[in-house]
């Protein structure tokens, strides 16, 4: 598993990190706060301080925001850990990539969704497709499910939007009907998963409960750009790869 995603900071990422970071909640333990809850609020497993929490808060911001790397979030982390003596629980490594990543790919996923269920698209693009991530070392489910191609209102996506558990990089792009028959034609939802095909609290849709707010936002930030900056966002979004 890779320690340092790719950062694309679309502007629906973006918001939906804001909207995340407006409300810091302490927590003991990682299932406190489960699956849409994290839609609008921040979490760090164990991190019960207020001024702990912001700090963390604030680093994750960053990281998304400027595109920051895992090691320097690492740095980040160092640093406030010492400021603010936390004994927190598991290997510093691992615990920073489960913060960095798993903040990192379920904000773009909220963004991801807000763009996949825009109106517009929808009705070019009424279908979605499911993609492996790459891992080099893959979950046989989550490959298993590459190339399956559901219409986008599908419950099936309810569940298995990804990421699919800690430290997926799974991701769905959007087709037309046309498309979808040329990749192989229209799947039926798979059967029933196997144990493990999704980890415990990841059966859900990030960004499922804002994706018209996070659209929203975007839209009266566009709007108020100059003319030149709003149309070059606009033939951005045109251009997306769906």
């Amino acid at each position: 598993m890779a320690d340092n995603p790719v950062i694309t900071r679309m502007r629906e990422q973006l918001e939906a990190l804001r909207l995340r970071l407006r409300r810091l909640v302490p927590t003991e333990r990682w299932t406190d706060l489960m699956r849409q809850a994290h839609d609008r609020a921040f979490v760090v497993a164990g991190a019960q301080k207020a001024d702990l929490l912001a700090d963390l808060a604030g680093a994750v911001g960053r990281a998304i925001e400027e595109g920051k790397s895992i090691e320097w979030f690492r740095g980040q982390f160092d640093a406030i850990v010492e400021r603010h003596g936390w004994a927190y629980r598991g290997e510093r490594n691992w615990r920073t990539r489960v913060i960095y990543t798993t903040n990192v790919r379920t904000t773009y996923a909220a963004g991801r969704l807000a763009q996949l269920r825009d109106p517009e698209l929808q009705r070019v693009a009424p279908y979605w497709v499911y993609r492996h991530g790459g891992s080099a070392d893959p979950r046989p489910q989550h490959l298993a499910w590459d190339g399956l191609v559901l219409r986008a209102d599908d419950p099936w996506w309810s569940t298995h939007y990804p990421p699919n558990g800690w430290g997926c990089s799974c991701y769905v792009t959007a087709v037309s009907e046309g498309q979808a028959r040329r990749m192989g034609g229209l799947s039926e939802p798979p059967p029933a998963d196997p144990p493990g095909a999704i980890d415990r609290g990841w059966d859900y849709q990030p960004g499922a409960g804002v994706d018209e707010e996070l659209r929203g936002i975007v839209a009266d930030k566009t709007a108020n750009l100059p003319g030149g900056l709003a149309a070059d966002f606009g033939a951005e979004m045109a251009g997306r790869e769906d």
